[in-house]
């Protein structure tokens, strides 16, 4: 795996997803070190995500807008996620039906070497019970 150079940034921007509970855009995350009074570039921001995110450190989703959201990756196996669409908050999945789902899938097709991402939305229980 590669490695990322540890820079200020980087490490502002882990401790923030680190204790958040669910998935954040990279303009809300700019926008909250910001209001902390982090000197930080929204450019930043976004290169530091992404090279997160290509080291496999944080879970990144698609919103239903295409927003790339993002959080600090809990698992190091392959999962999915139920994400709530009111307040970002998400259960990762292990899921063997949708596994087996995809294989058959590339099977029939006769596709090899595939990859797969499928995310789930709704409205959890807690943002139900404020409404």
């Amino acid at each position: 795996m590669q490695s990322l150079r540890n820079t200020k940034q980087r490490q502002v921007i882990s401790n923030v997803l680190a204790d958040l509970d669910g998935f954040i855009s990279a303009q809300a995350l700019y926008q909250h070190l910001t209001a902390a009074g982090e000197s930080i570039g929204l450019a930043t921001v976004y290169r530091t995500l992404q090279s997160m995110a290509e080291v496999h450190l944080l879970d990144v989703v698609r919103d239903q807008s295409g927003e790339m959201l993002f959080r600090a990756c809990r698992s190091k196996q392959h999962h999915h996620h139920l994400v709530c669409r009111s307040c970002g908050s998400a259960e990762e999945l292990q899921a063997s039906e949708v596994e087996a789902w995809a294989e058959q899938l590339a099977a029939r097709y006769g596709y090899q070497q595939v990859e797969h991402e499928v995310e789930i939305f709704g409205v959890c229980p807690r943002c139900q019970n404020q409404r």
